[in-house]
């Protein structure tokens, strides 16, 4: 095994004779996979017959279901244990995991509220203080005494306007839905009734009197994994009443798949944004001033995003992409509120305004250059005041705050750079810092650099490589190539124990920044969606040619992975490129195209993937590349980790389970092809600290293990 790093000869010696001592480890060969059964299940699509013998698997409740998962996880560890450096890459993970991290502090009453975890803790904990100088913090939540197992966590906070009373949001085992509990923050007593059965959902205070929020109907008794989401409305809660008394504010006549609720800072105007997708979304204010008065409907589409930042009387500023695909600022007044009448604050730039909020009279704008942050200050009258000094090239944001704030704090990040808070002065424009955590690794070792590389039809397309300095390009370094490429939301560089754990053993790490993201404003997001999905496989398929063409690795030395959208990403390189990379880690992916929408909330995608059932041309596009349709019998694929978990109510499992079913009977190759379930754990979101170190484990060991490598050689 090759050196990627120059070591003294007697290193090089000893790292030689350990690897010929090495323990064996497990054999794919001797993998004696799940007996999956198969039925004659078969949908007609526009006289076209697709069969789907593994149907049975959709039904998380059946215990034969129950006793697959268990069959194939048995497999799986059996296999994955017997790794022999696993101790060595859990022990890395670990370390890394392990350091202080805090948030930026939020200001509510007399108190300043933040998360803070010592480093392995399963759940961040919510603490508060007076005084942010001084030693005296207190908790205030900690969401691990909530569960045994750390698997319950906080999944959002909401504080009244004088910081009075505080609603936090709470997420069982990962899933999506959510309950809501009071508190009146000076005696930390709960407060009223605990709300259950909410989803997608933010908690706005009017007053202390009450809060809106949005949710669906309860589910039936045993589908709230898996049933559709579909016409949620907008409730108002009343402190002291039971739930069953809420009222419907919004989504009884008019009914939307969601509806997300906010106030403005004043709580003069309660905005509602309806959606039916992932992309665009209507937008409607009601003047609460007037107890009695309509909703007024600004935008009565779904073309466009739109989303109100700031009010300051009747005046009213919005973050748009209408008329600029790279998004501007919009001013109107509740009296002429139709986008004819929406004057251009600030216009859109070159490149593409990934956020806009406001704060100490100002306004804060994120752009992104290239997928790297630069923040502009501007006047409320749309004057700019100055560009702040970002410590690097990253990742900021933040930068949010009340009108009277005369600080802020931010946080900034980047794939080296751990995340960091700093303090703001709104009216100096100066930054100090204010939490920086101490991890174990020196940045100095290791560089980032940004290249460009040319996807199939000749569009450039950027990509970030970091590893430590010194790596020999060779052409044999073990690499892993990130992507997602989808629903307009952009890869920027961040600091992830993921990524450092990897690179810290030996590793190449490369992230593109696929057409279907934000990067580059609607033009790059519409470049990779519905009939132009392929480009975006195209892209990532040529991100893994440029590694190997630029000498950084090879095809027995190539991993991909992505989670979610990701997910389907890599199940489709892989049916169409098996020879592209050794490893494959498809991570709780949409794997059926076909059946995606039936799903939870499943049917939003549609506004990117389009839906089977919409035309015969968009069934056949779907059909083409729907990674489980398009794994071919007799097919050598990638050594293929599917993870997944039996709380995801985002990506059910069984798109997961479906295709691991059918690449298991397909697969003739002489690598594993397994399948991960986690247990109590969901789509990512609040997955506790000890699971995280377990997963990250498991597909470190199985990677560098599929690549023939010794982790940190």
């Amino acid at each position: 095994m090759q050196s990627k790093i120059r070591l003294p000869f007697f290193l090089v010696i000893v790292a030689f004779v350990f690897s010929c001592t090495q323990q064996k480890g497990p054999s794919a060969s001797d993998i004696q996979y799940p007996d999956t059964k198969k039925v004659d299940t078969v949908d007609t699509y526009f006289s076209t017959e697709v069969a789907d013998p593994y149907r049975w698997l959709e039904d998380d409740n059946a215990k034969e279901t129950e006793a697959w998962v268990k069959a194939q996880n048995n497999v799986t560890f059996s296999y994955l244990n017997d790794i022999p450096f696993r101790d060595e890459v859990k022990k890395t993970v670990k370390t890394l995991i392990n350091h202080e991290k805090v948030s930026a502090p939020d200001k509510h009453g007399n108190y300043y509220y933040y998360y803070k975890n010592d480093g392995l803790q399963d759940q961040d904990v919510y603490y508060r203080t007076k005084d942010l100088e001084s030693d005296k913090e207190e908790v205030f939540l900690n969401p691990n005494n909530f569960s045994e197992d750390g698997t319950i966590s906080m999944a959002g906070t909401s504080f009244s306007n004088d910081g009075s009373l505080m609603t936090y949001l709470i997420s069982d085992g990962g899933s999506d839905w959510r309950k809501a509990i009071t508190l009146n923050t000076e005696t930390k007593e709960v407060v009223g009734d605990t709300l259950t059965d909410l989803k997608f959902t933010g908690i706005s205070w009017k007053g202390t009197n009450g809060f809106y929020y949005s949710s669906y109907e309860r589910p039936k008794e045993g589908e709230a994994l898996t049933a559709a989401n579909k016409n949620q409305k907008v409730y108002f809660h009343e402190i002291g009443t039971p739930q069953s008394e809420d009222r419907i504010v919004f989504g009884d006549d008019i009914q939307r798949r969601g509806i997300s609720a906010n106030l403005t800072e004043d709580e003069r105007f309660l905005v509602l944004s309806p959606w039916k997708g992932t992309s665009g979304n209507e937008l409607y204010v009601k003047d609460l001033e007037s107890p009695n008065s309509d909703f007024v409907q600004l935008v009565d589409n779904f073309e466009n995003n739109h989303s109100i930042i700031h009010s300051e009387g009747n005046r009213l500023l919005i973050y748009t992409n209408l008329g600029a695909e790279n998004y501007r600022i919009a001013e109107t007044t509740i009296d002429n509120p139709k986008p004819k009448d929406w004057e251009t604050l600030i216009p859109q730039k070159e490149h593409v305004l990934n956020s806009a909020s406001s704060a100490g009279g100002y306004l804060f704008l994120n752009y992104l250059e290239d997928a790297k942050s630069k923040v502009q200050q501007f006047t409320l009258e749309g004057k700019h005041v100055r560009d702040i000094d970002l410590p690097a090239i990253g990742s900021a944001g933040g930068f949010g705050g009340e009108s009277e704030d005369t600080e802020l704090y931010y946080t900034f990040t980047s794939f080296t750079y751990p995340s960091t808070v700093f303090r703001y002065d709104i009216e100096s424009g100066t930054s100090e810092l204010y939490e920086q955590p101490d991890v174990a690794f020196d940045p100095d070792q290791y560089e980032t650099k940004q290249v460009f590389y040319e996807s199939k039809d000749g569009t450039e397309v950027p990509m970030f490589i970091v590893h430590k300095k010194g790596v020999e390009l060779d052409g044999d370094n073990p690499t892993l190539l990130y992507g997602y490429g989808g629903f307009n939301i952009s890869l920027t560089p961040s600091f992830s124990t993921r990524w450092m754990s990897w690179l810290e053993m030996g590793g190449v790490f490369a992230m593109a920044n696929l057409r279907g993201g934000g990067e580059y404003g609607e033009s790059w997001h519409k470049a990779g969606i519905k009939m132009q999905k392929q480009n975006v496989f195209d892209d990532f398929i040529a991100a893994g040619e440029y590694l190997k063409a630029e000498d950084y690795t090879n095809p027995e030395k190539l991993a991909i992975m992505g989670g979610s959208n990701g997910g389907l990403l890599v199940g489709a390189t892989m049916t169409q490129r098996p020879d592209l990379a050794k490893v494959a880690i498809p991570q709780v992916g949409v794997l059926d195209m076909l059946r995606y929408h039936k799903f939870t909330i499943g049917a939003a995608w549609a506004s990117d993937y389009g839906r089977a059932d919409d035309s015969k041309e968009m069934f056949e596009y779907l059909y083409g590349y729907s990674p489980y349709h398009n794994l071919e019998e007799g097919t050598s694929y990638p050594a293929t980790l599917i993870t997944t978990a039996d709380h995801d109510d985002r990506v059910v499992p069984a798109h997961s389970f479906k295709f691991a079913a059918r690449l298991q009977e397909y697969h003739t190759g002489e690598t594993p092809v397994l399948i991960r379930i986690e247990t109590r754990a969901g789509h990512g979101a609040g997955t506790p600290t000890s699971k995280t170190i377990k997963q990250l484990t498991d597909i470190f060991s199985f990677t560098f293990y599929n690549m023939n490598e010794e982790p940190g050689n």
